[in-house]
């Protein structure tokens, strides 16, 4: 039974109400000062307060505040006369669970006390119930599906209702839901096999990707009469952008938000460099052979993204942009940036690339303690969302924010967990990325894999005549027969990327005005 103490120095004048409550199987006590109700509480446990502002002796916010003192957590509903505002202000300061105006009906406080105390039972109930009608309706679109704008629409509500499912208590719904990305992934492998190629041939109906995102997408936002910053987070997934929008709209007022597609491999090197160059890999490795190292090459990967940025920036015929690059890759970079931050005024543009997610996930593999704090994709989440709002970046948002910057957010490529191994065998010189593989006399299951043979049809770079790309789907990772048991426990449930799924090449692009 729900016990409640009601507090109000005209407690007599509502026995109706009470009346009414306990037909409903609650049990109310009541007291008709502030500091009876202190007394009482330090006495007996209740499972909420209603709480009258205007009393004689302790006032209502007196009391409030005494009771908070002694049992934060105990939900207190506010009832007054007045409707003036510091009084509002006030009681919303000491965190009240509700707040109502005399005269009160019986049915506001029985609705007052399901918000509060029913809650969780209620939200799951009907969470549960309308995932069960979606349910339905995902399936149907499943086998519907066949263009990349109804596949950016289904991961969206995928990961919507992965967002709403991951608290409540009916784990049976989410484990449902699971199956379906586990059925969605292998859906899109195949949608992915049968049409990337097609998507690089003149006048095809093609999304927007990895390096066309510059001048498609962010160009027509810079302007001369408001900054613009594009920050760049690595290995952004979009249910992890969706995790932390809120605490940017806090400062920000969305303007759009829309998906794009990493090419492939969905890797760093590729992906990123493309975004800033503009180009695609081969056409890369073509034009700017200083900037460009394969897999296979010694050394840093993407250490020109600023060169490839100018050159672009250059070829779109720019050049009189007033702009600067930032890479971020530890702490203390960041905090020099944040502190500096004052100095980016005059710029056009600003790219700050941030590394921290990138870096998250890798440790995943290499730390048991990040194994521990990220043992799923909603610890996943929820880690990143702690990191981003204790982060120098979103200290730059907000400054941001103050000094009138049009924001972008977006990322390079997703992430995945993966789960099962598929066995393949190269030489010596073969890539060693879990999620593709480049090198000649690959031995592969087909099934697993997307395969290009010829690596130019891709505008991948062929390391030699006979090498060829296979990128993995779903939530496998490649290993090799030798070892091969060790090798699957330690990448088993890691977080990887540069292979075919939703969660590597769907993903987030968000313009913000400052509020």
């Amino acid at each position: 039974m729900i016990n409640i103490l009601w507090v109000d120095d005209e407690i007599d004048l509502l026995k109706p109400h009470i009346l009414f409550l306990e037909k409903k199987n609650y049990k109310v006590s009541t007291c008709k000062s502030g500091t009876e109700a202190i007394d009482i509480l330090d006495e007996a446990n209740f499972d909420i307060v209603f709480l009258d502002e205007n009393m004689p002796g302790l006032t209502g916010l007196e009391t409030l505040n005494e009771i908070k003192e002694k049992k934060d957590t105990l939900p207190v509903v506010m009832i007054t006369k007045s409707e003036e505002e510091y009084i509002m202000e006030e009681a919303i300061g000491n965190k009240i669970a509700d707040y109502l105006i005399k005269p009160v009906n019986p049915n506001q406080i029985l609705l007052s006390l399901k918000k509060n105390l029913d809650h969780s039972r209620l939200v799951n109930e009907k969470t549960t119930s309308n995932y069960q009608q979606e349910f339905r309706k995902i399936a149907m679109d499943l086998a519907m599906v066949n263009t990349y704008e109804d596949w950016v629409n289904l991961y969206q509500k995928l990961i919507y209702w992965e967002i709403q499912l991951e608290d409540i208590e009916d784990a049976s719904m989410f484990e449902i839901l699971e199956s379906q990305k586990v059925e969605a992934n292998s859906q899109f492998g195949k949608f992915i096999d049968k049409n990337y190629a097609n998507w690089f041939t003149r006048d095809a109906d093609s999304p927007i990707m990895s390096h066309t995102l510059f001048k498609e997408k962010v160009v027509p936002q810079i302007g001369k009469e408001q900054p613009t910053i594009l920050v760049v987070i690595d290995n952004l997934r979009y249910d992890q952008w969706k995790v932390f929008e809120p605490v940017i709209n806090n400062y920000f007022k969305k303007e759009s938000e829309e998906a794009f597609f990493s090419i492939l491999p969905t890797a760093t090197q590729y992906a990123r460099n493309a975004i800033f160059s503009g180009l695609m890999p081969s056409e890369m490795e073509k034009l700017y052979p200083q900037f460009w190292k394969n897999d296979t090459d010694e050394g840093g990967k993407n250490l020109h993204e600023a060169d490839f940025l100018e050159t672009q920036i250059k070829r779109l015929g720019l050049s009189h942009l007033n702009y600067e690059y930032h890479k971020i890759t530890n702490l203390k970079t960041g905090k020099k940036l944040a502190d500096n931050f004052k100095s980016l005024k005059d710029n056009d543009l600003t790219v700050i690339v941030y590394n921290f997610v990138d870096m998250l996930s890798h440790s995943k593999t290499e730390m048991e303690v990040v194994k521990e704090l990220a043992s799923n994709d909603k610890a996943y989440r929820s880690l990143t969302l702690s990191w981003f709002k204790n982060s120098p970046l979103l200290d730059m948002i907000q400054q941001a924010q103050r000094m009138g910057f049009k924001l972008i957010l977006t990322t390079d490529h997703g992430t995945i967990n993966v789960k099962n191994a598929s066995k393949v065998i190269g030489d010596k010189d073969t890539s060693l990325n879990l999620r593709y593989k480049t090198g000649r006399s690959l031995t592969y299951d087909n099934k697993d894999v997307l395969v290009a043979k010829n690596p130019n049809e891709l505008f991948l770079p062929s390391i030699n005549m006979s090498s060829s790309f296979i990128f993995a789907k779903n939530d496998l990772f490649f290993a090799y027969p030798n070892n091969y048991n060790h090798y699957v426990s330690y990448y088993r449930n890691t977080y990887q990327h540069g292979g075919v799924s939703l969660e590597e090449m769907i993903i987030p692009f968000i313009v913000f005005s400052p509020k």
